[in-house]
């Protein structure tokens, strides 16, 4: 029994050795790191000091330490920074959906300010404004070498005041002037109407509007059709749209989807991992649906685009999407100031991260640039267009009643009202001519 005890002991003793032993050098690295993080720490304060003392005009220490903050946070990618108390305010009133500016979603490259896409009806809207212009100067003066945050505080301005920005457009050989005058801008979250047989929901982004929006507009749209069993289809009109509310991407996915995963997060630990699943039923009775995509479409609506891609759900249409797959979280800090730090990456349900890569819309459709037709032009379709019916003196068809006569003028209506659609919008259009084509397939069985 002595013996089994000495023996018990001994294990004991020589597993501390051996313990320390391994958390010798472990223990001294750990030291060696903080020692050379309080060095930086000392430097940092040293500079601040000779900033404060020998710079040639007198500097606001507050002002020093918050762009000292967001240097440190702009360091990292293009979508952490620190929000001063005013921009803190300013971005929990976007969520909510109305706001003062241009109408203009905005990220940063190259050292220029990008634009990820205008809101539908914004000034900014209807000055012309695309997804990927860059704009160089704000009313002259050059945006290069400014945060994104300080760039955006140049185009902030009173309502009704006017803004000249000089854009970058690819295809464009020249840069050129675009003049916006400032307004309030109101969110309407989603845009619906029917056109034919089909449902249009034009999300224009995701903010708490966005669900309950959505919701009320299909419900009224199936009325108008008379019901669901009027339907043949939806078209999910996301395109230009530059994210929102991770919450909100979840609930518009959920509405569609009757179970499987929606989007899963992963941050720096695989503890803080996070998957989203959808919930029973499904507010479409299971209808075909076309998604609509561009380079405009980010963030949140990529969430959207690849769940209903990846559950086939939906056939994803247009160009690939704008690549932006990080999660960022916004904390409070003292001040009424907060950190919006990216913490995660988000994967849709096949595991794929959209990160720099963007969604690819299972069919390509790109969006033509309308060019005004002439005189001429107009001449030469109306004499290609012509039939036997347009012909002098041609025979009348004598086969067909008169309601079979009317059944086919109307679908001949359907078919122009098509074709103009092309005109003024192709990639709906197409998207549109998926669903008049698999609701002729009929139900599967």
């Amino acid at each position: 029994m002595k013996k089994f005890v000495a023996a018990a002991a001994g294990g004991i003793v020589a597993g501390l050795l051996v313990t320390t032993q391994v958390a010798g050098p472990l223990l001294a690295e750990e030291s060696a790191r903080k020692s050379n993080v309080y060095e930086q720490l000392d430097l940092f304060g040293d500079i601040f000091e000779r900033i404060r003392i020998q710079y040639v005009e007198e500097v606001d220490d507050a002002d020093l330490i918050e762009a000292a903050i967001n240097g440190m946070l702009t360091s990292l990618d293009p979508h952490s920074s620190y929000l001063s108390p005013d921009d803190a305010d300013d971005m929990r009133v976007q969520t909510r959906g109305e706001f003062g500016g241009l109408g203009i979603e905005v990220t940063q490259e190259e050292g220029f300010v990008k634009v990820v896409s205008p809101i539908d009806d914004t000034p900014a809207d209807a000055a012309g404004m695309e997804a990927g212009d860059f704009i160089t100067h704000v009313d002259g003066e050059s945006v290069l070498g400014l945060t994104l945050d300080e760039a955006v505080e140049k185009m902030r301005g009173p309502v009704g005041s006017e803004i000249v920005i000089t854009v970058v457009r690819e295809g464009e050989p020249e840069p050129f002037d675009v003049t916006i005058v400032r307004d309030t801008i109101k969110l309407t979250a989603v845009r619906t109407r029917t056109v034919g047989d089909s449902v249009v929901l034009r999300v224009t982004t995701f903010n708490d509007q966005t669900t309950p929006n959505l919701i009320d507009g299909f419900q009224k749209q199936v009325e108008e059709l008379g019901g669901m069993e009027n339907v043949n289809g939806i078209v999910l009109d996301l395109r230009n749209n530059p994210g929102g509310l991770l919450t909100q991407a979840i609930k518009v996915s959920d509405e569609f989807l009757e179970k499987g995963e929606i989007v899963s997060t992963r941050g720096r630990n695989p503890e803080d991992g996070e998957r989203y699943n959808a919930q029973p039923g499904d507010l479409a009775d299971g209808k075909p649906i076309v998604v609509l995509i561009n380079g405009g479409s980010a963030s949140a609506s990529e969430i959207v685009a690849g769940a209903l891609q990846d559950h086939r759900r939906a056939i994803v249409v247009g160009t690939k999407s704008f690549g932006k797959g990080s999660v960022q979280t916004v904390m409070p800090l003292r001040g009424d100031g907060a950190m919006r730090l990216t913490t995660a990456r988000y994967y849709t349900p096949s595991g794929r991260s959209i990160q720099a890569l963007g969604v690819s819309p299972d069919i390509v459709v790109e969006q033509p640039r309308r060019v005004d037709a002439t005189p001429e032009d107009e001449e030469d379709t109306a004499r290609r267009t012509r039939s036997e019916a347009d012909l002098r003196g041609s025979l009348n068809n004598d086969s067909l009643t008169e309601d079979e006569i009317r059944q086919i003028e109307e679908d001949r209506a359907k078919a122009d009202e098509a074709a103009k659609l092309r005109e003024e919008d192709y990639q709906l259009a197409y998207a549109l001519d998926i669903l008049t084509g698999l609701s002729a397939l009929g139900p599967k069985e």
